[in-house]
């Protein structure tokens, strides 16, 4: 479902859709070295584990592991981990605050992909989902394969 609505998807954050319910999405800017940009057009590099955190009036997008295109040519104290800029509007930093500052709610991202030339962050304002939920998903989930494969054996 997610490849449809970004179809030049190059990472993704898989389990995030099943861990947390999502609520809002937007479109961030990312400040990244060159070779993080050629790593992630690689296709290296994993949102897993990752957030976003306002600190100072600034959004950051903190824990993602994004290794240098070439690990010989990186400077000396390159940190995959490291935090990086978001890029986000006014309107969007202020709701993303709002959202942070609120109780039961996260911000995490869901992938990066192009956009022209450029690469962007999709992000969330999510709330985490209950094992009730997450078994519920798994149910559905489950129904749902089974019920295509008995249609195709049907055909």
């Amino acid at each position: 479902m997610h490849g449809m609505l970004f179809p030049m998807s190059l990472i993704d954050n898989p389990k995030v859709r099943f861990n947390f319910e999502i609520l809002e999405t937007f479109e961030a800017g990312l400040v990244l070295l060159g070779t993080e940009v050629k790593s992630l057009r690689a296709g290296r590099g994993k949102l897993e584990g990752s957030h976003v955190v306002v600190r100072g009036g600034e959004t950051f997008l903190v824990g993602a592991d994004i290794p240098a295109y070439q690990q010989k040519n990186a400077s000396a104290g390159y940190d995959p981990t490291r935090a990086r800029a978001l890029l986000l509007t006014k309107e969007q930093q202020a709701i993303i605050l709002k959202a942070s500052d609120t109780k039961g709610l996260t911000i995490v991202p869901l992938s990066v992909y192009n956009k022209g030339r450029k690469l962007k962050l999709s992000i969330a304002i999510a709330r985490g989902k209950k094992k009730f939920d997450k078994r519920e998903a798994i149910k559905k989930r489950d129904t749902e394969r089974d019920v295509k494969r008995e249609l195709k054996h049907r055909m």
